[in-house]
């Protein structure tokens, strides 16, 4: 059953909501328009990358696929093969470490453990 009304925000006892203004609203409109991430964007006013992405699309502001490029994927793989971690790929690229793993899943790429052990079935 749905009942209309009001959204409710639930927040984990302890955690602290953060309500931007119009003005920081505005402000986080014009930064993802001139090509800020949703990620930076979040960094930058205190709120999650998901609470950006809502504020976006409540305003009707189009999204942009962030994905990686063939040559980032390229890079991407050299990285890992030199030992870097996903979310330190993701970091230096702007997208989400499961991202950078998907693709170097997707372009054949064994994933290590978290001892940094190539995983089951590897050879």
């Amino acid at each position: 059953m749905l009942v209309e009304g009001p959204e409710i925000q639930v927040t984990p006892v302890g955690a602290l909501t953060r309500q931007l203004d119009d003005h920081q609203v505005q402000q986080l409109i014009k930064g993802y328009e001139a090509g800020a991430t949703v990620y930076e964007l979040g960094d930058q006013f205190g709120i999650e990358r998901r609470t950006v992405s809502a504020i976006l699309h409540r305003h009707g502001v189009a999204m942009r696929r962030r994905g990686l490029s063939d040559e980032q994927i390229d890079d991407a793989v050299r990285l890992y093969h030199q030992g870097w971690s996903l979310a330190r790929i993701g970091d230096r690229m702007g997208v989400a470490a499961g991202t950078v793993r998907q693709r170097l899943h997707e372009h054949g790429v064994t994933m290590r453990d978290t001892q940094g052990q190539p995983g089951a079935g590897a050879v």
